[in-house]
């Protein structure tokens, strides 16, 4: 039994990285659960009113006009995502009201939560006050959070879960508390309905566990408890995968074709720009702290286990991103005792002014194009312009002559589109909106005897090979994401029956 392994009363000791008292360890690892410290709530519930302060800026983000078409239609799945998320859409509108201030106050709590979180689990690795208020402050000025808290997106429930799940496995892990294996399952089969990967996260961490221990947490018997309550609660889902052919599969391969390439290459170089270069300072300290714990070195070998599942199937580099939150957790238990500290909470507070530019909408959305910001979050330069996007599309249908206007339908390339068509379609009096892609292509077509589309999206070249007559009305102008002048088309008289020219439309991204 090593250093870092002697129990004191019970439960692990809390030692430094060379096996010494750990600097402001006043707590020991795996002792009983209390709340954090004040300073942690504090800095939880500034990141929630920061984040409903900003919530307004720019506006809906194209996910999220896509999560508030979906939640429309409640069902057990979608074809491209779990029901979570479109759930929490459909609950806040009806809650708070159809604005994307409404939209935003799930995420913003759950940004609250996660910083909570985070110095929970730096807790339950040894660190004492001064390492928790670290992870929660460093955790609240990352980029990755605050992307996550200011928009609706499924990493947003994600990183709450993911992190929850995590300080249930410290638990287990350090204290030997089997109890937490049905908190385990009770999380990861709510996780299922937002993302299926959170099987990368357990998967990861059996490996570990498999391959350093500590083992006999395997032979617990409500571990096997835990794993049945996953699958009882998550099986809704897995039955609509399995009788939908298995689309979250599909949609893997489709992602993995399309931006597969482009994630591969940005994938190191965005583990450190996730979190900020200070953070990933902090967490190679905390991935060396789990590798010399013989208790917890399971979390250190699930990370590059993670990290090679992702990256083999041309995944997001932000799907590892809760486990650079607990390495993170755990390299501030380290950092709490480091003699030039005032080095690091400098860097931190650099990064913190970085991330707050890069991560939350405070350029001028005029001016957002062509910076940086624009360049580097996809999920700024997506949320400018959408209203716009509906706007400009009304002055198109508003130009048909009254007799065709009756009777016309658009048709969207995206669901972004789709989404922002939908949103503002009483304010604008569009008509309804059809769309092949993801899910809705499973909504249908346009009835038949539709005879007049604006289409949005659409190259005019292909659209005029299923149409007997095509003309491009204009194209999208003043936004700074993928919808900048994108063809605005007006299309009469298919050449064949919707049904018949409906699956030519399906596209999965």
């Amino acid at each position: 039994m090593t250093a870092d392994d002697r129990v004191t009363g019970g439960t692990p000791a809390t030692r430094d990285d060379a096996g010494r008292a750990a600097p402001g360890g006043d707590v020991r690892a795996g002792a009983p659960l209390t709340g954090p410290p004040r300073a942690v709530v504090a800095i939880a519930a500034a990141t929630v009113a920061v984040l409903l302060a900003v919530s307004p800026w720019y506006g809906y983000h194209r996910d999220e006009l896509y999560f508030r078409m979906l939640g429309e239609r409640p069902r057990l799945g979608y074809f491209d995502t779990p029901p979570l998320t479109p759930m929490i859409a459909r609950v806040s509108t009806a809650i708070f009201g159809d604005t994307v201030v409404a939209l935003r106050i799930v995420p913003a709590l759950c940004a609250g939560a996660l910083v909570v979180l985070v110095a929970l689990a730096a807790r339950e690795l040894g660190g004492g006050r001064a390492a928790q208020i670290l992870a929660a402050a460093g955790t609240a000025t990352s980029v990755l959070p605050l992307v996550a808290g200011h928009a609706l997106l499924t990493l947003t429930p994600d990183l709450v879960l993911w992190s929850a799940v995590t300080l249930c496995l410290l638990r287990v892990l350090l204290g030997g508390d089997g109890r937490y294996w049905l908190w385990v399952g009770a999380l990861s089969g709510i996780a299922a309905y937002n993302r299926d990967l959170i099987v990368v996260l357990l998967g990861s961490a059996g490996l570990g566990i498999l391959v350093a221990g500590p083992r006999e947490v395997l032979r617990d018997r409500r571990l096997w408890a835990g794993a049945l309550l996953a699958l009882a609660i998550a099986s809704p889902n897995l039955l609509y995968q399995a009788t939908h052919d298995w689309p979250q599969f599909q949609m893997a391969e489709a992602l993995r074709i399309d931006e597969g390439a482009d994630n591969r290459a940005t994938f190191v170089p965005l583990q450190i720009v996730l979190l900020g270069p200070a953070q990933a300072v902090v967490c190679v300290a905390g991935w060396l702290r789990l590798w010399r714990n013989r208790r917890v070195r399971s979390l250190a070998i699930a990370y590059p286990v993670a990290c090679a599942l992702v990256l083999c199937s041309g995944g997001r580099p932000d799907y590892t991103g809760a486990f650079l939150l607990y390495l993170f957790a755990a390299g501030c238990v380290t950092a709490a005792g480091w003699r030039r500290r005032g080095v690091l909470v400098a860097a931190l507070a650099v990064d913190a002014v970085v991330a707050v530019v890069v991560a939350l909408p405070v350029v001028p959305a005029a001016s957002l194009a062509g910076t940086p910001v624009a360049a580097i979050n996809e999920v700024a330069r997506e949320s400018v312009g959408m209203r716009d996007l509906a706007a400009q599309t009304a002055r198109v249908v508003n130009g048909l002559p009254a007799g065709e206007r009756a009777g016309a339908v658009l048709l969207a390339a995206n669901y972004g589109e789709a989404g922002a068509l939908r949103r503002w379609a009483g304010e604008f009096g569009l008509p309804a909106v059809y769309s092949g892609h993801n899910e809705l292509w499973w909504w249908g077509p346009p009835p038949e005897g539709t005879r007049v589309v604006v289409s949005v999206g659409y190259p005019p070249a292909e659209l005029g090979t299923v149409f007997a007559r095509c003309t491009l009305a204009g194209r999208l102008s003043g936004m700074p994401g993928e919808e900048q002048g994108v063809p605005i088309t007006v299309c009469r008289d298919p050449v064949r029956s919707w049904q018949e020219l409906w699956p030519r439309t399906r596209h999965y991204s």
